[in-house]
């Protein structure tokens, strides 16, 4: 199992709810984390802090997530090697819109894997910082390989129930 933990971070505590399914995600497959509310724009001393002695403090990849403008990732990213992963929060009357466009156009030099706006963003940004963490671990690898098939396996099943049904009529 990989000794590396994840880092969540969260620009407010509003965000909790759409954030823990990324949560829900490292614990499906074992990945040690913690979750902290750091906003770029509030407490930017204690991101940059932070982001530069991940590394050292045993982390291995960044799940951000943010909403509006959305400057989370990004200063994480820049005070960084580490993986980063940018969830666009819905915190807006634009609806996350806002924050997608702010998490992904970040610039050259500064990448940030940017997911899906809300909790099926923040899912699969678990997942993702699963897979990363993964290259480097055949355990974890294992994992990941039978969740794949697991969602494919209940995607058949559901597939013959229908056709099942379909032909009964």
């Amino acid at each position: 199992m990989s000794k590396l933990k994840a880092a969540i971070l969260m620009g407010s505590d509003s965000d909790l709810e759409t954030m823990t399914e990324a949560s829900l995600a490292l614990e499906q497959f074992d990945i040690p984390y913690e979750l902290h509310v750091m906003s770029a724009h509030r407490t930017p001393a204690q991101v940059s802090s932070f982001a530069s002695k991940a590394a050292s403090e045993g982390f291995g990849v960044f799940i951000c997530g943010a909403g509006g403008a959305a400057h989370l990732a990004g200063v994480v990213a820049a005070h960084t090697i580490l993986p980063v992963i940018g969830v666009p929060l819905n915190a807006t009357p634009l609806n996350g819109f806002d924050a997608l466009l702010s998490t992904v156009q970040m610039p050259a030099g500064i990448p940030v894997a940017t997911v899906a706006v809300g909790k099926a963003g923040a899912r699969n940004a678990g997942i993702l910082a699963a897979q990363i963490l993964a290259t480097g671990d055949p355990e974890l690898r294992r994992k990941l390989e039978f969740f794949k098939k697991d969602m494919a396996d209940k995607v058949i099943e559901k597939n013959k129930k229908i056709q099942a049904q379909l032909a009964a009529k």
